[in-house]
């Protein structure tokens, strides 16, 4: 634990007083730029329960047939929905400049469930380059390495067409 807060620290100390990318900004430009050209938010709402085996049931209806089949069963159904946030022409983008978590989030929930559920074709992730990434805030995931964890997954893992596109200053 200890080593992690010096790391912080010395990250902080080494960009202090530099001109940071700001992630919010970038983000705010992409979603502007995005919806120009028709981009939308699409959203996917579900039901869910603790009981494995019903949400197996009940994973291809409606989501009214799902809380009332869920109900039926005596479980105590949970709303639920998938968000993405641009679609069109049943193409899937992100847009990721938050924390690096969320990539993962993003590839193997979001653009999965979007293919699965049969809205999209293929779904798009855009990530700073380590050159970019290395002049914003900390924690922010980069090109090089969220690559490198999908590799490493194998082929055909995420099982969804991805594009992986890398942006740079």
């Amino acid at each position: 634990m200890q080593s992690s807060v010096v790391q912080k620290s010395r990250a902080k100390k080494r960009l202090k007083g530099k001109l940071l990318f700001s992630p919010i900004d970038m983000n705010a430009a992409f979603s502007r730029l995005l919806r120009e050209h028709s981009w939308r938010e699409s959203r996917v709402s579900y039901w869910v329960t603790k009981d494995a085996k019903l949400i197996r049931q009940t994973l291809t209806m409606p989501p009214e047939e799902q809380k009332q089949e869920i109900e039926a069963a005596g479980e105590t159904p949970i709303f639920s929905y998938n968000q993405t946030d641009f679609v069109k022409d049943r193409v899937a983008i992100e847009v990721q400049f938050g924390k690096y978590a969320f990539v993962a989030y993003d590839l193997f929930v979001k653009h999965l469930a979007f293919y699965v559920g049969d809205r999209i074709d293929v779904g798009i992730e855009i990530l700073p380059m380590k050159s970019l990434q290395s002049q914003m805030s900390s924690g922010v995931p980069y090109y090089e390495g969220e690559m490198y964890n999908v590799v490493r997954q194998g082929r055909g893992v995420p099982a969804v067409p991805l594009v992986i596109v890398g942006i740079e200053p």
